[in-house]
């Protein structure tokens, strides 16, 4: 088991082994220990019986309140508790790569453990602000919508926003298939709170791919303790530092769902008694997401670039867990449930999605005066579309035709077929370059009369497929 193998892994001295403790109550997950010698620290690893636990609050008189970190059928009033007298540490290093582990750096694909003598605390400060460095460039992602309306950032947070069942999972393995090919550092996946049947998906295609050997997997998955998937996150950021600041590594973090984090740290909070807050939230909501997100950061030895999918409830972008998340983000890509209700794939919503990148400075102002005019073209769409409904297309000016054409065209070009989806759909994936985009989009804009009907411009990659279509 994971837990016992973390066990074997955290050996102390005996001069640093503290006195054993009794368990004195158990509430769900959360586990109230009495010690009567010497208290463990916060953060301390603590063993009872097979079901580790995580110090999470000293309540005083010896008493400290744990988090399990595994399902506590078997524990019992009484049971002894032993203090292993340090945190929760996991291996790090070139063992690590193409290995899919838990949060306790424990294999959980069949191999032997990582052999390594290096292993670090998964609970690390963020680099001091001296330290900090900002890059001014882009990460290439051969997606079209993404790469002209909120292009990522090398060494920044990126975000894809949406509800349920918009494609934010088909959206992160589609950026995974096309950047970690391209990509010359490591790249880490942490799956926080998602279906194993999707990370085993994943792990096989990344072996189809041949990048899973410079990929590190970690899973914390949804019908694990809350405790497992609130420090699964830790885990992934502790292992992408190693590689960020020893090896001088420049690393890709892809992070599926950073919203079940938010959900894990609810769950903990209501355990431990703590009074909720807006929604249901927990009171620490906002220290808790920025303890994390603060760490991944670039710095003089390397640079971390995040992509985290976030799931946004009820498709309501005011939630506090979505806002919280917003703020710490470079660049926001919004999917919207009624454009993939059109059937318009992948289902960014121009007008929503943004990136601090979009400026003439980085871009260049082609690109920037090309995605502004993009962006006003649909957006004076939007407003036609209900005088459309009543009265008709025939009823607008000529200029507002016009359009309505570029409008409609440019959203169906903005579309394209992925590699990751080819098996159900039966197309060619497509990898776009940004010269290709950016020239597509200015033809379509400055054009008044098509040829073509719009349903040519759906699911193609550049102006080229549109000359070979029938």
């Amino acid at each position: 088991m994971s837990s016992r193998s973390a066990r074997n892994a955290t050996q102390q001295t005996e001069a640093e082994i503290q006195t054993d403790g009794t368990i004195a109550a158990i509430r769900g997950g959360v586990v109230d220990i009495a010690f009567a010698g010497k208290v463990p620290q916060i953060y301390d690893l603590l063993y009872a019986g097979e079901v580790a636990l995580e110090v999470a609050a000293l309540l005083g008189d010896g008493l400290v309140r744990a988090m399990a970190m595994a399902p506590v059928r078997g524990l019992g009033l009484g049971m002894t508790v032993t203090a292993t007298g340090g945190p929760v540490t996991v291996p790090v290093g070139d063992a690590v790569l193409g290995r899919m582990l838990d949060v306790f750096g424990a294999p959980i694909d069949g191999r032997p453990a990582p052999e390594t003598k290096v292993r670090r605390s998964i609970h690390q400060p963020p680099p001091e602000l001296s330290e900090r460095v900002l890059q001014a460039q882009i990460m290439e992602t051969g997606i079209k919508a993404i790469d002209l309306l909120s292009p990522i950032e090398r060494g920044g947070k990126t975000g894809l926003f949406g509800g349920a069942g918009v494609g934010k999972t088909v959206l992160i393995t589609e950026l995974i298939n096309n950047t970690i090919q391209h990509h010359k550092g490591v790249s880490l996946f942490c799956g926080i709170g998602e279906r194993s049947r999707e990370a085993e998906e994943l792990y096989r295609e990344m072996g189809e791919a041949g990048v899973r050997e410079k990929t590190v997997m970690l899973f914390g998955q949804m019908n694990e303790a809350p405790g497992v998937r609130f420090l699964v996150g830790n885990t992934a950021l502790t292992m992408a530092e190693y590689f960020r600041d020893e090896k001088q590594q420049d690393v890709l973090l892809l992070i599926d769902n950073i919203f079940r984090f938010v959900q894990a740290g609810s769950e903990v909070s209501g355990l431990m008694g703590r009074m909720p807050s807006r929604v249901g939230y927990q009171p620490t909501l906002a220290t808790e997401l920025a303890a994390l997100q603060e760490r991944i950061t670039s710095t003089r030895r390397g640079a971390i670039t995040s992509i985290q999918a976030v799931y946004v409830p009820a498709d309501d972008f005011t939630d506090p867990a979505a806002a919280h998340i917003f703020s710490h983000l470079s660049a926001s890509v919004v999917l919207s449930r009624k454009r993939a209700s059109e059937g318009l794939y992948p289902a960014v919503d121009p007008l929503a999605s943004a990136s601090v990148m979009l400026t003439p400075a980085v871009v260049g102002q082609r690109h920037y005066d090309i995605a502004r005019a993009v962006r006003r073209t649909l957006a004076d769409y939007e407003e036609l579309r209900d005088i459309i409904a009543m009265l008709g297309l025939e009823e607008l000016s000529a200029a507002d035709r016009a359009t309505v054409a570029r409008a409609r065209r440019l959203e169906r070009f903005l579309t394209q077929p992925f590699f990751t989806t080819g098996s159900f759909t039966g197309a060619q994936g497509k990898m776009v370059p940004i010269a290709d985009t950016l020239l597509g989009c200015e033809t379509i804009l400055n054009q008044t009369e098509f040829d073509l009907p719009e349903s040519a411009y759906y699911m193609i990659g550049g102006l080229d497929d549109l000359q070979a279509a029938p």
